[in-house]
């Protein structure tokens, strides 16, 4: 396994890191079909944990990726399903790196994997995540039925970035992902 290492990753190019060089974006493109284990339907892509890919000299591609929060059990398993995905595509060494900083957030999150979480009867994030005062108060959209009238039930929901919350008006219980 791969000690974590710092990556460089320009926060600001968070929106468009598909690499422009054809052999990297081939490799990305790969790498950018697994999936996160705990919400299936999201891709790491989608989810904005997919950082960089760079195909090196001798069939070797290196990948940067970034936990949606610093402990998360799925890194281990994105990490082996990555490699296993590019191995399988013919390249010959796979190295996958953990970048921690910057810091993942939702605002890396990508508008198709929102619509997935939605889909999927997750309420995506909603808002961006504060640099500043946090903003109280804001309302999430019920899954099922798309009412407003929506209560946290418990700050902590079945992963560490996920909130329960209840509808008011259809009484569906519902996972919200929180924005961070």
């Amino acid at each position: 396994m791969n000690e974590t290492q710092a990556v460089p990753v320009d926060p600001a190019a968070s929106t468009e890191l598909r690499p422009q060089d054809p052999a990297a974006a081939a490799a990305w493109d790969i790498a950018a079909t697994v999936c996160d284990p705990e919400i299936p339907v999201l891709t790491i892509e989608d989810l904005g944990v997919l950082r960089a890919v760079e195909v090196q000299p001798g069939n070797a591609v290196r990948v940067a990726i970034t936990p949606t929060y610093s402990g998360c059990p799925a890194m281990d398993a994105i990490r082996d399903d990555v490699t296993a995905v590019l191995r399988a595509s013919g390249y010959g060494q796979v190295q996958v790196d953990l970048v921690l900083a910057p810091a993942w957030t939702t605002d890396w999150m990508s508008e198709a994997g929102k619509t997935k979480l939605n889909q999927y009867g997750i309420a995506p994030p909603t808002g961006r995540a504060a640099a500043g005062p946090v903003r109280l108060g804001m309302s999430v959209k019920c899954p099922q039925c798309s009412s407003l009238n929506t209560r946290e039930m418990t700050r902590f929901g079945s992963t560490s970035c996920k909130a329960l919350y209840v509808c008011r008006d259809c009484q569906e219980p519902f996972d919200y992902f929180k924005v961070l």
